[in-house]
């Protein structure tokens, strides 16, 4: 089954790309309840196993099947490019507890018998203390499970939206579409997904939030329900090398020229990265990785440029083939 969303002119205004914490926690706690259908994070799931039986994940499992409805009061759209966890949560912890009880209940009837279970039925008598209880796991899960790795997840899911805002400047909603997932194709000024994606009403002058994801993979998914914008999450580029160990190793003549560290960040910088990212990867020090880069920079090998509050910074063509032994 295909379904199609037409783009009026004003949605085409109002396509953006986000980044969410609260959408990647989430995928890490169905990652972990499904460890044998995610063989790109074995690594991860091995890393944080100690951690996460520490945790009672029960609650968010049982209101996350796995085909089916899940609460949306969980799901807020990200209001900005890249938004913190706390942010995102004190959106959820807003939530009026009469439309969390009928979100919960919709969520549990999802799975038979769950509402009558002694944890079901607790989450209906009391939808506002649930909705505090979950959106402090998620602050449990962030700190035990992905705040060590954010810098590693983040750099991934910039350098994705670098890409595809490239893409989209360079061929307008087609070439954006072309290559962000299987099931997405545009044409004819409308969106086309095929397979059981989800529903794509038309956008009704919303436009379209795109927000790529490390641990929702290898699907895509949608929302968009009234009245926040539609909303499509997809699995980010590089997922498969997320969790490998170091990066490309610099050649020794590199090494003669630039020096040791400024020749490991410019052969790393295979897609764009930001400061933090990079003295995460390199174990350096913020300033000293800030000093480097404007070396670099300033030798023509590398450009920056602003993505909201971000910098990153990507090696231009001088830069790749010094740092690739290819030709200029």
């Amino acid at each position: 089954m295909s379904l199609r969303m037409r783009f009026a002119a004003e949605d085409l205004l109002r396509c953006r790309f986000a980044i969410s914490p609260l959408r990647e926690a989430q995928g890490a706690v169905r990652t972990l309840s499904r460890p044998d259908r995610h063989g790109h994070h074995l690594p991860w799931l091995r890393q944080v196993r100690a951690a996460a039986a520490g945790l009672d994940l029960a609650p968010l499992w049982l209101l996350a099947p796995e085909h089916g409805y899940g609460p949306d009061f969980l799901q807020p759209i990200p209001e900005v490019p890249l938004a913190g966890l706390e942010e995102e949560l004190d959106v959820v912890r807003s939530t009026p507890p009469e439309v969390a009880r009928l979100q919960i209940a919709v969520a549990l009837s999802q799975t038979p018998g769950a509402a009558d279970t002694r944890r079901g039925r607790a989450m209906l008598a009391d939808p506002g203390g649930t909705v505090r209880q979950l959106a402090g796991l998620y602050e449990h899960v962030w700190a035990a499970l992905l705040a060590p790795h954010w810098p590693r997840l983040r750099a991934v899911l910039e350098a994705d939206v670098a890409y595809h805002a490239r893409r989209l400047a360079d061929g307008g909603m087609q070439r954006l579409f072309t290559g962000l997932h299987p099931k997405l194709h545009w044409s004819e000024g409308a969106l086309t997904t095929a397979g059981a994606m989800g529903p794509l009403p038309e956008p009704g002058g919303r436009g379209l939030v795109l927000v790529p994801s490390v641990f929702f993979w290898p699907e895509a998914g949608s929302a968009f329900d009234p009245p926040w914008q539609p909303l499509v999450i997809y699995p980010a580029r590089g997922i498969g090398g997320l969790w490998a160990p170091g990066g490309p190793t610099a050649s020794a003549t590199l090494v003669r020229l630039l020096g040791a560290n400024r020749a490991a960040i410019l052969s790393g910088l295979d897609a764009p990265s930001t400061t933090t990212a990079l003295a995460h990867r390199h174990v350096m020090a913020m300033s000293s990785v800030s000093a480097h880069l404007a070396v670099l920079r300033d030798a023509g090998l590398l450009t920056s440029r602003r993505y909201g509050h971000q910098v990153l910074y990507e090696r231009t063509p001088l830069g790749i083939a010094l740092a690739t032994g290819g030709p200029l």
